[in-house]
């Protein structure tokens, strides 16, 4: 950089490189292409750069033909935004006269008078050792991946940065976005959570954008939308990817414009929010499968963080165990697990992820091992009883175990009803079926 640059130093806006995944910082270079100041240049890494020849803006232009105040840029996640401030000459923009528009980041020119400035990127890769912390917010965790997890989320807490989490169901998305909202500048203000999956279409928009009084039949009066109740704050929306597709457009405006407009009502209103999304879909087969817009992924998927299931972090589970016990000291049914127990535990998969854990522990369901009649205990292992087998066949041993026994405490207690207990362990209906026929007891409905 010449003797001429300016720099500005903040966390600025982060992203994840598509290709690689790595965390960077957006930055670019404003420099002086031709003009009276060729040369002069400014490094943008967060919030706004003010052009002018005033001397209070932020980069100073002695060109007669500027205006005191004739430009603002603004970083953004998706590139970096050029507003005209009403100037004498105008601002162009590709030949073009603009007022506002959204520069990709690939960057461009703007012509102010007799001064263009060319936009550069200027990304710098962020490294992320992993953190040393066990947890971020209420998520708890050891393992590498877990904290790995962590040392993006950490860094990323304080940036404006749109945040993807991305994992199966019950790996803890939601604390996540939690322990985001509340490490941010926006704590203070509302976190709103929308669940994507849990309305009909037509009942999903009005809750979104809401409504005005008689806007619709039942709209019998007026309610204020979920996205304007998070002005100021984090909207998190879990599960995107069940957002019905003539819905995403509708979003995309409200992300680009910053404007929201209740149904029924003619008025737009500004909106300001951090948007954190959840899904447990893969996206990217999601848009090429034309079930997601490409234009709004790239809106949402910014930064993203995968959280792992629990079976690829097993190490964590003790811990977990004690956590959850240690919310549950003052009610009923706690239980102390033993050490064959949480060996059981810890070789078990766990399709329901933490929830399923939790579910499990929280009910103070206990294993054969310690419970059973001797009749039932002849067709169960403990971790001492298959020490001599190979590492696979006594993993399998233990995992049958564990699977038969709480799957009989848990539809006794449902009295045979699939549905009721597949909700209370966290898992899917048709994962419960599977594991019945598999240990040979028969259909329940």
């Amino acid at each position: 950089m010449s003797q001429h640059t300016q720099t500005r130093v903040s966390s600025g806006v982060l992203y994840t490189e598509g290709g690689t995944g790595d965390l960077k910082l957006r930055r670019f270079l404003v420099r002086v292409s031709t003009g009276p100041d060729r040369g002069k240049e400014i490094l943008l890494e967060e919030g706004t750069l003010l052009v002018g020849s005033h001397p209070d803006n932020d980069f100073v232009l002695t060109d007669t033909t500027v205006s005191r105040y004739h430009l603002e840029l603004r970083l953004l996640p998706s590139g970096i935004q050029a507003r005209d401030h009403g100037s004498r000459n105008g601002t162009r923009f590709q030949g073009s006269k603009i007022e506002a528009i959204v520069m990709p980041p690939m960057g461009g020119a703007l012509k102010l008078g007799d001064t263009e400035l060319q936009i550069v990127p200027s990304d710098v890769a962020v490294p992320l050792p992993p953190s040393e912390a066990d947890h971020f917010g209420d998520l708890l965790g050891k393992s590498l991946s877990m904290r790995e997890a962590f040392a993006v989320l950490e860094r990323v807490a304080t940036s404006p940065s749109t945040v993807m989490l991305e994992g199966e169901t019950g790996t803890g998305k939601e604390l996540a976005a939690r322990g985001l909202h509340d490490a941010s500048q926006r704590a203070k203000a509302p976190f709103v959570v929308v669940d994507c999956s849990a309305a009909n279409p037509n009942l999903l928009l009005a809750e979104l954008f809401g409504h005005t009084a008689g806007a619709f039949t039942g709209a019998d009066r007026e309610r204020t939308g979920l996205i304007e109740s998070s002005n100021g704050g984090t909207l998190f929306l879990d599960e995107i990817g069940e957002l019905p597709v003539d819905l995403q457009p509708q979003l995309l405006r409200v992300l680009e414009r910053h404007e929201v407009r209740r149904i029924g009502e003619a008025t737009m209103r500004p909106v300001d929010f951090r948007l954190i999304a959840a899904t447990n879909r893969d996206l990217d087969e999601e848009v090429k499968n034309g079930r997601f817009r490409t234009d709004l992924f790239y809106r949402i998927a910014v930064v993203r963080v995968r959280l792992p299931p629990l079976r690829e972090r097993r190490d964590d589970i003790p811990m977990l165990i004690r956590h959850i016990l240690s919310r549950s000291r003052s009610g009923a049914g706690t239980f102390e697990p033993s050490r064959e127990m949480i060996g059981a535990m810890m070789a078990y998969d766990w399709p329901g992820n933490v929830r399923e854990l939790r579910n499990v522990v929280e009910r103070g369901l206990h294993l054969p091992i310690e419970s059973l009649d001797g009749k039932r205990r002849s067709r169960t292992s403990s971790p001492d009883e298959v020490l001599h087998l190979p590492f696979k066949e006594a993993k399998g041993k233990l995992v049958d175990t564990f699977e038969r026994e709480y799957l009989l405490h848990l539809l006794k207690r449902h009295g045979g009803n699939v549905s009721r207990a597949a909700e209370e362990a966290g898992i899917e209906r048709n994962y419960v079926h599977r594991l019945m026929k598999k240990h040979g007891m028969g259909s329940k409905a």
